[in-house]
């Protein structure tokens, strides 16, 4: 196509001209007269001798009409509008008006640059946003231009987007009051925030189960105009705080550690014992029970904010506990990586057992037998035959210890006797939570009850007692072992089509609430061996 285009052009060029001269010759008079005027340049020469033909030409006028405008956009553009190539200097650096420059002292008011017509210029793209975010604008020299310093509107403090549970956490000035029917936590933002505010009012429970029904906390982020509602404080703490609610579910043990212990730990024991636990729904016998734990997380005393009469002021607060999942730990949205294996330490370090280097108590015993704790329910899924299964492990080889879990136990002497063996065995339940006691190595014995169980068992427990550090076995009843079986008969869906139960929701008032367990103690002998084996090693 060039080619031929520039094959055309010569044509022109070499060809047209010269007949095209002569033919005016002949036609035009008064040609002498023009021969007078002053000699024209060589360029315009050529151009009155090429214009006669290109006027009947269609690129021609094409040619000639695209010059047309851009001469007109050349000569109409207003001055405040850099040409492309010309330098875009922004305010403040030397040559456009800003301080420092000449502009200020000879030129008077300068121009306003091109980044001030915003309202003329498209929208910046996302990306465009976070790449202006990062990095400072630069004058002509190469120098850093200082930002304006506008602070962006505040975020939420409150997060219920977790399907577990729902937190608010705060820094500046948070301040707790007690109340009637719900005790209140009020923020007050920054001054320098204040003016893009907005008030915000969220109810939270601040356990780490949100569907569990314990006392809510009103928290109240305020704004300007709301001021005046935010009580004067009365006790002013340099220390942050944790809001956390009891009750719910913590008369069950296994549900007081992982509904509260474990999340209480992951959210507060960053701090290092500095830090306020302020407890709504506050009951003194936990307050009792687990005082060890509780006062390893902090230096201080609980505060019982539901009876609390002070308005406590707070730089750091935090509402609600973070679960993630049960009796579990997520190291990667806990502070400083922490892990179920660090619970269990700090567990231990709370009661004074021996440090995590401490062997396994056999080993350290001169050869004795290992010690085997059976865990002795009295309600739902107990063991009907327990002599028949404590003369088993003995048969095995362990020492056997009985343990029958009290709400009434000191867990001082709970943990001592937990720490002192290398092995536990017992029914699906509450009982096993008491690993936490245990030392590294140690093996847990779950005994699965009938009705396709195993999935709890694994998540409740399994899971939990392999990131302490300590080994887990399972055993699945058979049929025959479960008292269903007796009460029932072997030809009944709760044995043959335990999913009927699951879908209708009566699962769990059959197989963890009508449930015992008699131990075929032949068919538990391998598993015993195992465990042994296991110690050995």
């Amino acid at each position: 196509m060039q080619n031929s285009l520039g094959a055309s052009q010569r044509a022109q060029n070499s060809e047209e001209p010269k007949p095209f001269l002569e033919e005016e010759k002949r036609e035009s008079p008064g040609r002498a007269n023009q021969n007078q005027l002053p000699p024209l340049p060589l360029q315009m020469k050529a151009f009155t001798k090429l214009w006669p033909a290109l006027a009947e030409s269609k690129l021609a006028i094409a040619v000639f009409a695209g010059l047309f405008v851009g001469a007109v956009v050349l000569f109409s553009v207003p001055p405040q509008f850099p040409l492309h190539g010309a330098n875009v200097l922004l305010r403040g650096s030397p040559g456009n008006g800003g301080a420092g420059s000449r502009a200020d002292e000879t030129n008077g008011p300068a121009q306003p640059p091109l980044a001030d017509m915003s309202a003329e210029a498209p929208a910046p793209t996302k990306q465009a946003q976070e790449k202006e975010a990062t990095s400072s604008p630069k004058n002509s020299t190469g120098k850093e231009i200082a930002p304006i310093s506008v602070l962006p509107p505040l975020k939420p403090i409150c997060d219920l987007s977790d399907r577990r549970y729902d937190g608010c956490e705060m820094w500046g000035d948070a301040r707790t009051a007690s109340g009637a029917n719900k005790s209140s936590v009020y923020f007050i933002p920054p001054p320098s925030q204040l003016a893009t505010a907005a008030a915000a009012t969220w109810s939270i429970r601040s356990q780490s189960r949100k569907m569990i029904g314990v006392r809510e906390v009103t928290v109240r982020s305020l704004d300007l105009s709301s001021l005046h509602e935010a009580p004067d404080c009365t006790v002013r703490r340099s220390v942050p705080a944790v809001v956390f609610a009891l009750g719910g579910l913590t008369f069950n043990y296994w549900h007081a550690f992982s509904d509260v212990l474990v999340p209480l730990f992951t959210t507060a024991r960053a701090f290092g014992g500095e830090v306020d636990l302020v407890a709504t729904g506050a009951q003194a016998w936990f307050l009792s029970k687990y005082r060890r734990v509780l006062g390893a997380l902090s230096k201080y005393e609980v505060v019982d904010l539901d009876a609390d009469g002070e308005v406590r002021c707070y730089p750091h607060l935090i509402v609600g506990l973070r679960g993630h999942r049960d009796f579990d730990i997520d190291p990667a949205r806990a502070p400083n990586n922490y892990d179920m294996r660090a619970f269990r330490l700090f567990v231990r370090g709370a009661y004074s057992l021996p440090p995590p280097t401490a062997p396994l108590p056999w080993r350290s015993s001169g050869g004795k037998k290992p010690r085997l704790m059976i865990i002795l329910r009295r309600s739902t899924r107990r063991f009907v035959n327990e002599d028949a299964i404590v003369g088993a492990i003995e048969r095995a080889g362990f020492e056997a210890v009985r343990m029958e879990p009290t709400a009434a136990a000191g867990m001082d002497a709970v943990s001592r006797e937990v720490d002192a063996c290398d092995a536990l065995v017992g029914a699906h339940g509450a009982g096993l939570t008491n690993m936490v006691f245990m030392r590294t190595g140690a093996v847990v014995v779950q005994v699965i009850p009938w009705g396709k169980m195993e999935p709890y068992g694994e998540g409740f427990f399994g899971a939990p007692a392999a990131h302490m550090g300590i080994r887990h076995v399972s055993y699945s009843v058979a049929a025959e072992e479960s008292t269903l079986y007796d009460k029932y008969g072997k030809e009944h869906p709760v044995i043959t089509d335990p999913d009927v139960f699951y879908r209708n929701g009566s699962n769990a008032r059959l197989y963890w609430r009508e449930q015992n367990i008699r131990l075929n103690t032949t068919r538990f002998a391998p598993t015993l061996e195992m465990v042994k084996r296991m110690l050995r090693e």
